[in-house]
């Protein structure tokens, strides 16, 4: 099988040749191993494509996924001067934000002029963005997107790699943009206090997210990703979940698995309460499944439960055992969740989180080595 045959296999549930392999990076982690400017690398399509290409061919992995895209291939143009520090190099924007890219991290933005927080109480559905022209990809970190150049990234990478390697999309869940939106301290009290409100505003950008889910799959990927963060236990209940989250990220489910796509959810933390309810929405499979102690979700316990619903991606610990386990614990984990995993069909091997930024190359490395073991 080819490493795009083996994941597509894995995500339709029928036999692989091998456990595939396939991870999500974090940013500071893709930054440290490429050893690259950070402002070229989160701006520059070009530069962050080959990056990701350059990423799996280290790794071996069976996919890419796309994290950001709608880059603006004029961003130069915009930028007034960049300097570096001890940490980060900093763009200051002509029109006077500044951007702190990281060495080793997400970049953080510093807006000219703050922003004003939304009066909630006060929203109605006109108020509410007409277009969807950012990703919230952490707190106070927009990515932009150019209209005009909205999926060149993906087409890019499609274009040179997508006949051979699984392509993966992401977009953000609705839950997602409503704290964004309005703060998520608001939105927190929101849910409780102006529950239709949070209704309005998030049925809202799930027709902006859905149209842009749909356009995505038309590009040549293989599979979108969800990522919702904030929709486990951590942060809302069950019956929250079954409110707020679950019919928003189905509607959008629905419209993904039409093309024949498949679509995904991450969601991080503890979701050994949902994880029934979360393929409820109609998704292929769900990725993450944070094992003890930074969630709650042991890997056997959930292929009994979920195996047969769809594909399970996960799920070894980035930070406790990757990080921080020597090369032994490791491979005797991997082993463990290779043997668990493949008591059904429909098991890909990940980290369950994105890798640290930290952890050393030669031990994602050994990830490879024992999936060769089983074969």
């Amino acid at each position: 099988m080819t490493p795009k045959e083996r994941m597509k296999a894995a995500m339709d549930l029928e036999e692989v040749d091998k456990t595939p392999l396939m991870c999500q990076m974090s940013i500071g982690h893709m930054l440290m191993q490429l050893k690259i400017s950070p402002v070229e690398f989160w701006f520059d399509p070009i530069i962050f494509a080959e990056g990701l290409i350059e990423l799996r061919n280290i790794y071996d992995f069976d996919g890419i996924l796309i994290s950001l895209h709608g880059h603006d291939p004029e961003w130069r143009n915009k930028v007034s001067k960049i300097y570096r520090s001890t940490e980060a190099e900093i763009i200051e924007w002509k029109n006077g934000d500044k951007t702190f890219c990281l060495f080793n991290d997400l970049p953080y933005y510093q807006f000219a002029t703050p922003r004003i927080d939304v009066d909630y109480t006060k929203l109605r559905s006109g108020d509410l963005p007409v277009k969807l022209n950012y990703i919230p990809v952490s707190q106070n970190l927009p990515f932009y997107i150019n209209s005009d150049h909205k999926f060149d990234v993906i087409n890019y990478i499609v274009k040179k790699v997508g006949s051979n390697y699984s392509i993966h999309g992401e977009i953000t869940s609705p839950f997602d943009y409503l704290l964004d939106y309005i703060g998520l301290d608001n939105a927190m009290i929101a849910l409780i206090d102006n529950p239709e409100t949070c209704l309005m505003i998030i049925s809202h950008f799930t027709t902006l997210i859905r149209q842009l889910a749909v356009e995505m799959c038309g590009t040549g990927i293989d599979a979108i990703k969800i990522s919702s963060p904030f929709a486990g236990s951590g942060f809302i209940s069950p019956e929250d979940y079954k409110t707020f989250v679950l019919p928003f990220e189905k509607e959008i489910a629905q419209a993904v698995r039409s093309k024949n796509i498949h679509i995904y959810t991450h969601t991080c933390g503890a979701i050994n309460d949902r994880l029934e309810l979360m393929f409820e929405a109609g998704i292929s499979g769900i990725e993450c499944l944070d094992p003890p102690p930074l969630g709650n979700v042991e890997l056997d316990d959930a292929v009994k439960r979920i195996g047969k619903k769809g594909f399970i991606k996960g799920n070894i610990d980035s930070v406790n055992l990757l990080l921080n386990g020597t090369e032994q614990e490791i491979i005797d984990d991997v082993r463990n969740r290779i043997t668990i995993g493949k008591k059904d069909k429909g098991f890909i091997l990940s980290t369950a989180c994105s890798i640290a930024p930290s952890v050393s190359k030669e031990k994602i490395l050994l990830l490879k080595r024992v999936i060769e073991e089983f074969v």
